[in-house]
């Protein structure tokens, strides 16, 4: 025998177990099953019911219980009962705790799980339970239950009525009101999945960022043209639509890395509160069709997909697919004209997209470049980031003036180590300190600091 044999052997006498132990239990304690409970609300033996399945994704399922709770509110409220039966009652389906063969589900406390409903808020769910109420002269019984991973059952309902037309109703009001009155609707969503964030079934909430167009430095007018084509579109969607044209818009930011793009994006996902923002980076850009429809659900929306060349080579989830970057482009296709979805790019090399985004025109309608600050670029970043510091105005020009070629995360690592240096001898930071980082930075043993900076390891002429 095998290990998995082995396994799968252990598991399923553990089961057994279980349910020997429940049965006995319960017969010693009389108590009523499952079955009994529910056929006493719905007036008439559950087991010769059909049951109705509603399955919902992971990160839904907090919409679920708003939604039915409020149906259940109008309905005049509800009694919830909790089933007994351990891990066992996670491989069975309502009908069979309805039919109660084993003798194991009966009553018992309701589970209950906290789900986020913001980055700092939280709901208590019904996990497992039954909830009874009646619904236009009709006792309706529901089983509420989150998913569980090693039985295979997935997050959502199953409902008993005496009334199909009932049963029908039910689920189609509780599909409207998950999309009406959806906690991820207005809010910043990512599939980082990180531990420290508020998560739901994979995706994280976020706090937006606050970040003000004076922190960001572009050329000219780049800022105003990407605010009007990202966030303008849906500022004058009634007139856009009136006069025939398209929401759908793609917008892509292109330049060397450390120019500013990511503080761009930043800076328009703080500009529209109230629009729903999936951000993608990273592995997380393999969930772009998720995204695609998340979008469309909860518009006005912003999709935000950084470094975006990574994906022009990779391949999806499984091996012979195509690759992501084609994914990503098929999304974009898949929405309808008139959708209030802005989809927002970034890439550090315009090159590996250029033909796969020429040879499918219309996913992007904006290019902008945000190129190696200027003379006077490198002078309102030296400004920006030294505001609250006692530098002198020749100082930060002097640095300006040196630092041909650097970009933006350079100039903000130059003002962090001039802080330091004073800060370690226990004095406010001096002009000194200024150009003391600045050689030290423009030195031989930083010629590697400045390539990951995105100043290409220039050294000073």
């Amino acid at each position: 025998m095998d290990t998995e044999q082995q396994r799968f052997v252990e598991t399923f006498r553990t089961f057994l177990e279980d349910v020997v132990q429940s049965a006995q239990a319960r017969a010693e304690q009389g108590g009523p099953s499952s079955g009994s409970v529910v056929g006493e609300h719905l007036g008439t033996d559950p087991r010769q019911l059909p049951v109705v399945r509603e399955e919902v994704p992971e990160h839904q399922f907090v919409d679920l219980d708003i939604a039915l709770s409020a149906v259940v509110e109008r309905a005049g409220g509800d009694r919830v009962v909790g089933v007994g039966g351990g891990d066992q009652r996670q491989h069975q389906g309502f009908g069979e705790m309805l039919a109660d063969r084993w003798g194991t589900f009966g009553p018992a406390a309701v589970d209950r799980v906290n789900l986020p409903t913001g980055p700092d808020t939280t709901r208590r769910a019904v996990g497992f339970g039954v909830r009874l109420f009646t619904l236009d002269g009709t006792p309706v019984a529901v089983l509420q239950r989150t998913g569980h991973r090693h039985s295979g059952q997935l997050s959502g309902l199953e409902v008993v009525a005496t009334r199909e037309s009932v049963v029908a109703g039910l689920l189609e009001e509780v599909r409207r009101l998950m999309l009406e009155l959806s906690v991820l609707r207005g809010q910043v969503l990512s599939f980082s999945g990180s531990p420290y964030d508020a998560s739901a079934g994979g995706i994280s909430l976020l706090h937006r960022p606050a970040v003000g167009a004076g922190d960001v430095v572009l050329p000219d007018g780049a800022l105003e043209r990407i605010t009007r084509h990202v966030l303008g579109v849906g500022e004058q969607r009634e007139r856009l639509r009136a006069a025939g044209q398209h929401l759908k818009r793609g917008v892509l930011l292109y330049g060397p890395p450390g120019t500013g793009k990511t503080l761009t994006v930043r800076h328009l996902v703080a500009s529209c509160p109230g629009t729903t923002v999936v951000l993608l980076s990273g592995q997380a850009l393999a969930h772009v069709t998720t995204a695609a429809h998340l979008a469309r659900a909860l518009q006005p929306a912003l999709v935000v997909l950084e470094d975006c060349d990574l994906v022009a080579e990779d391949r999806g989830m499984h091996p012979g697919e195509r690759p992501l970057l084609f994914e990503l482009l098929d999304a974009m296709d898949g929405l309808d004209g008139d959708a209030d979805v802005a989809f927002l790019l970034t890439t550090n090399r315009a090159d590996r997209l250029e033909r796969a985004l020429a040879e499918r025109p219309g996913r992007v309608d904006l290019a902008v470049e945000v190129p190696l600050p200027d003379l006077a670029a490198r002078r309102a970043l030296l400004q920006l980031y030294a505001r609250d510091l006692p530098l002198s105005a020749p100082a930060l020009e002097e640095a300006a003036g040196r630092t041909d070629g650097v970009t933006a995360s350079f100039t903000k690592e130059l003002l962090r180590r001039a802080v330091l240096l004073a800060a370690t001898d226990g004095r406010e930071v001096a002009d000194g300190d200024l150009t003391a980082a600045l050689e030290e930075l423009l030195s031989d043993a930083e010629q590697l600091t400045r390539s990951l900076l995105g100043s290409g390891g220039r050294d000073e002429d």
